[in-house]
């Protein structure tokens, strides 16, 4: 969602569901970023799920308590909106002057958001032409509920802080992962706690953005389930031994192998729809974040499935880090896609 532009620094938070982000960056696409302050914070879930008065406030002082710990001086903030509060879609409408084709737009948003508009926060911006119909052009939206909106902004400003932009953080996991240059499509993945995340890009700009049921908790689940473990020791053997079949004999491979499946078969749906819709354009890569980049072997699996090579993201790509933050950052540096992304909005 929109930026507001000429407002100098700023700085992203990324509130998770175990720890909180925080990333000033200096610098800009074309030359390159630096990595000024940062920080990171685990928080426990039932802080963050705690709507009170009193849950909000112990929020507002993690978030400030981070803020002093990275320095952070500016009160400026671009925040990312969960992709499970969010609808984005990319639609297709007839090519005309950029002023006729927001109108256009403006106009018929009612048929492309599963809300009523005045129960909506509804953003949209323009991709340009349509890569295979020139007389097409394409223009994201994004919507929230306008209740979920206001309470999340005036949660942030009551700490004192003053919010210049909210983004679903799909998008802005999309922005740190995608390789600069590439030509080709992308499949980018972000397994997180209970859902999953699906953006493909093409050319540069998002063609497809999913949102899956079911996260790191659904195999999480599967695996109390089929080995008759506690959830935290079935947590620590799916990152521990992932899809391993030499490791404790298979047994958590063997349980998360028909759930993966179905996973894997979303995953190629995703893809078919695409080229459905883009004249097969070839698709050169699946990027993985969130826990889908910490499960040992989950990438093999995943190529192996769709018969696309799979890697884990690296949402540092872009930016310059010292040796000293590299080794701060270094058992979480895989964990800050989507405050990477916010961080490197445009703020010309």
């Amino acid at each position: 969602m929109s930026l507001i532009h000429g407002v100098g620094d700023f700085f992203a938070l990324d509130i998770g569901t175990t720890a909180i982000r925080l990333v000033q960056l200096s610098g800009d696409m074309q030359h390159g970023w630096v990595l000024q302050k940062f920080a990171y914070v685990p928080v426990e879930r039932k802080v963050l799920e705690d709507g009170s008065a009193a849950g909000v406030r112990r929020l507002g002082e993690t978030i400030l308590g981070a803020m002093q710990q990275a320095g952070i001086t500016t009160k400026n903030i671009a925040v990312g909106m969960p992709a499970v509060k969010t609808f984005t879609t990319i639609v297709k409408v007839e090519n005309q002057p950029e002023n006729e084709l927001m109108n256009t737009v403006k106009y018929q948003l009612d048929k492309y958001i599963p809300m009523p508009l005045d129960e909506a926060t509804v953003d949209y911006v323009s991709l340009g032409v349509c890569p295979n119909d020139a007389t097409k052009a394409e223009v994201l939206i994004s919507s929230t509920a306008v209740d979920f909106a206001e309470a999340r902004m005036e949660m942030i400003e009551s700490y004192g802080l003053n919010v210049i932009a909210q983004e679903p953080e799909s998008l802005a996991m999309a922005r740190a992962l995608m390789p600069p240059g590439a030509q080709d499509a992308r499949l980018i993945i972000d397994l997180g706690e209970r859902s999953t995340d699906i953006v493909m890009m093409y050319r540069g700009v998002p063609r497809l953005v999913r949102s899956i049921p079911g996260g790191f908790v659904l195999l999480v689940r599967t695996v109390v389930s089929a080995l008759n473990v506690k959830e935290e020791q079935a947590r620590q053997f799916i990152l521990k031994f992932g899809l391993a079949q030499d490791k404790v004999e298979g047994q958590v491979f063997k349980a998360l192998d028909s759930t993966l499946e179905s996973f894997a078969s979303e995953l190629s749906k995703s893809i078919r729809f695409f080229q459905s819709e883009y004249m097969n354009a070839p698709v050169g890569g699946v990027i993985l974040s969130g826990f889908a980049g910490m499960i040992p072997f989950i990438a093999e699996y995943i190529e192996a499935k769709t018969n696309v090579p799979t890697t884990q993201g690296n949402p540092w790509q872009l930016v310059k880090v010292s040796p000293e933050q590299q080794q701060v950052l270094q058992p979480v540096a895989s964990e800050f896609a989507v405050a990477i992304g916010l961080a490197e909005r445009s703020n010309d």
